[in-house]
């Protein structure tokens, strides 16, 4: 064989090689892109799935305002012992001690200002003849603090329902101002939550399984699932004793409890789910 024809099949078996390694990294590079979910052809299809519940817990909170001077002490004092009474009251109904916790506490100055911007005017002899009154400036002094308010709020949960009218209308007799944001709830949500989340797949893949059949395609693998749930919303209801509402705090605490009633809840779930269309 002739050098030249030795020269020919080397430079033939070079090319060969370059164009079966282009080949190779462009079969790998398509292959690493349509393993992401992102290449795939897909449709989605959605589920709702929901679990009815009775709730076993009450929730409220209470809170005592106090008003004071600039005897900073004394007001925490008379803050701390309304609060103390309201929770006393609360654990002789039967809540435990564990069912009770401090949300805020918070002290806040209050201030007097003084309107900086009003002018003074003085009176002149020749205002009696009819002529303007020339504006003096006033110097404003800063704001100083004239005492401090403080609030105290208190979350508690309650088991015996039966207490609940009780307890709302009792922390206001003890000095807490405000009473509201009542609302019920199961305590371990997990198991609700779990039902209502097999329904809502099931139904997503009932659902996908139909999409697939009318538009004439195979439902490949699920590349993604998105899942948000549904909590009720609290019931919220205030025995107010600030403002004009204090002028309303002795019928607030003469009339009889309120009468509360739990219900049931329905606890949803809604799921999404990706297929890869084949």
């Amino acid at each position: 064989m002739s050098q030249n024809i030795k020269n020919y099949i080397g430079v033939a078996g070079m090319i060969v090689a370059l164009v079966f390694a282009y080949s190779y990294f462009r079969y790998t590079g398509a292959y690493e892109r349509s393993i992401q979910p992102s290449s795939f052809r897909s449709f989605s299809a959605s589920g709702e799935g929901k679990a009815t519940v009775v709730p076993d817990v009450a929730v409220f909170n209470f809170t005592v305002i106090t008003e004071g001077g600039k005897d900073l002490a004394a007001s925490q004092k008379e803050n701390t012992d309304k609060t103390n009474q309201a929770v006393d009251f609360v654990k002789s109904k039967g809540v435990e001690a564990k069912d009770i916790k401090t949300q805020s506490f918070n002290v806040s100055p209050r201030y007097e200002s003084y309107n900086c911007y009003a002018p003074m005017t003085v009176m002149s002899v020749s205002a009696a003849v009819g002529q303007e009154i020339a504006p003096v400036a006033r110097k404003c002094p800063p704001p100083s603090i004239v005492g401090y308010t403080i609030t105290q709020s208190i979350e508690v949960k309650v088991r015996d329902f039966s207490k609940v009218g009780e307890l709302l209308s009792g922390v206001v007799d003890k000095g807490a101002n405000q009473v509201g944001q009542l609302y019920f709830k199961v305590d371990d949500q997990e198991k609700a939550l779990a039902d209502a989340r097999a329904k809502a797949i099931d139904q997503a893949k009932r659902k996908a399984d139909e999409i697939a059949a009318a538009g004439g395609f195979k439902k490949g693998r699920l590349l993604s699932i998105e899942e948000s749930g549904y909590n009720p919303y609290p019931y919220d209801r205030y025995y107010g004793m600030g403002g004009d509402a204090m002028m309303e705090s002795a019928k607030v605490m003469s009339a009889p409890a309120p009468s509360i009633e739990a219900g049931s809840q329905e606890m949803k779930v809604n799921v999404y789910l990706r297929y890869e269309i084949e």
